[in-house]
């Protein structure tokens, strides 16, 4: 039995939560490998580590004074070392990364450092050895992972010392400088470890109990949901669901190790359980999300469907212009292509211009559009979804303009006028979880 143990920033903000770090991976042998991200906010008007790193490296960059920001790095750093009384010489990584600062340093260097020095003091806390992510996480000059050179640095480092911390958020290039991750990526260094020891089980602390079965700021008390597919998180966190960074996934799906998302906060709850396959059947459906901002340019044509290629045609030009396509609901003689606003935003009049142009066809736009998923496995084969939608909405006036279905029946896109976005959140809601 082993685990790797990923904490969040939330779960790194203060000595009080590393001590509740402490407590959650010496109470289970199997928390052999862990992963820190940066301090996190201790309350809401304080700032993250990793931010503060960002604003510092802009300071530097356009030679704008920083001794206010480097003394709160400062002072959070040593201040966690001293109320736990880390035997740790923190001031003096922190005097000799003070010492690089310079108009021109690296600002991937610069912004990893605050994992680098939270997982410092958390492995001298904890008593294992430190391993930097730098000598594990292998990436290519295309910024693609290399997996086969990661397995065998990871697997060397922790036969070699059996308990280790390891920096979350980066990796190293082959010529050793550091390849920064986007943001979040703690999770994914988390995920990589995880396939690379093939553990028994990934788990992702962080200061919510789990995922959500719609977002609590939409929904009054939304269910925790127990079990969840690879492919349902997928889904609802494409649509606007943050639970964990979307590449998470993808290492440990491979072999099938099991995402656990637990609360910091709350060790004893279980969480929520991300598999391959889950037994659970009791929930027709698992989660609701939704995201605002999307538009709809609507292609009519007299016998369109009779034309080869006009849909290829019509894709092609979206291509030309680098916009990704979300959903493309259709009729006989018309369909639409709903894509971002923000992709378009710049560029839509010319859109609809080369659109009338190359297809020979009227074209309207529309914006305004939100799209809210309902997800969920067991609603496969199982008759009256739709019709509950439909139900729910219509008794409120909510006008339904889009509805499409993946073909696994694993959930149903309903788009909506992005003034009823809220409301058909929480109609769904109750119509269809509480």
């Amino acid at each position: 039995m082993l685990a790797v143990a990923k904490f969040g920033g939330s779960s790194l903000s203060n000595a009080t939560q590393f001590a509740k770090v402490k407590n959650i991976v010496l109470s289970d042998p199997k928390r052999q490998i862990v992963v820190c991200s940066a301090l996190g906010k201790r309350d809401k008007s304080d700032t993250k580590i990793t931010d503060l790193l960002y604003i510092l490296h802009a300071h530097l960059k356009f030679s704008v004074p920083y001794e206010d920001i480097w003394d709160m790095l400062y002072t959070r750093f040593t201040g966690v070392q001293a109320d736990l009384g880390i035997d740790y010489d923190i001031e003096a990584d922190l005097n000799q990364l003070k010492s690089e600062l310079n108009k021109s340093i690296s600002e991937e260097y610069l912004v990893s450092r605050g994992e680098y020095l939270t997982s410092k003091l958390m492995a001298s806390y904890l008593g294992y050895q430190w391993v930097d992510a730098k000598d594990l996480l292998r990436y290519n000059y295309d910024g693609k992972l290399d997996e086969i050179q990661t397995e065998k640095n990871v697997n060397l480092a922790f036969s070699k010392y059996g308990k280790i911390v390891v920096p979350g958020f980066y990796g190293a290039y082959p010529n050793g400088s550091v390849k920064l991750l986007s943001r979040g990526g703690s999770d994914v260094t988390g995920a990589i470890l995880a396939k690379a020891l093939n553990v028994t089980v990934y788990e992702n602390w962080t200061d919510v109990s789990g995922v959500l079965s719609a977002d609590p700021r939409l929904v009054k008390n939304p269910k925790a949901i127990k079990e969840i597919t690879y492919a349902e998180l997928r889904e609802l966190s494409y649509m606007g669901a943050s639970v964990l960074h979307e590449e998470t996934v993808f290492p440990v799906q491979q072999l099938n190790i099991p995402i656990n998302l637990r609360n910091t906060n709350e060790p004893e709850n279980p969480g929520t359980t991300i598999r391959e396959v889950c037994s659970d059947t009791t929930q027709t459906v698992t989660g609701i999300a939704g995201k605002k901002d999307f538009c709809a340019f609507n292609i009519f044509k007299d016998h369109m469907s009779n034309e080869v290629g006009f849909m290829a045609k019509t894709l092609a030009i979206f291509k030309d212009y680098e916009v990704s396509i979300e959903h493309v609901p259709s009729g006989i003689d018309s369909f639409s292509v709903v894509v971002p606003y923000s992709q378009v935003e710049k560029c839509q009049y010319e859109l609809v211009t080369d659109l009338k142009k190359e297809l020979d066809a009227e074209v309207t736009f529309e914006k305004d559009l939100a799209l809210v998923a309902v997800v969920g496995r067991n609603m496969a084969k199982r008759a009256g979804i739709c019709g509950k939608i439909f139900a729910a909405l219509g008794e409120e006036r909510v006008n339904v303009r889009l509805l499409a279905q993946g073909p696994q029946e694993l959930n149903i896109i309903i788009g909506v006028s992005a003034s009823d976005y809220e409301k058909t959140i929480a109609l769904l809601y109750d119509a269809l979880i509480k």
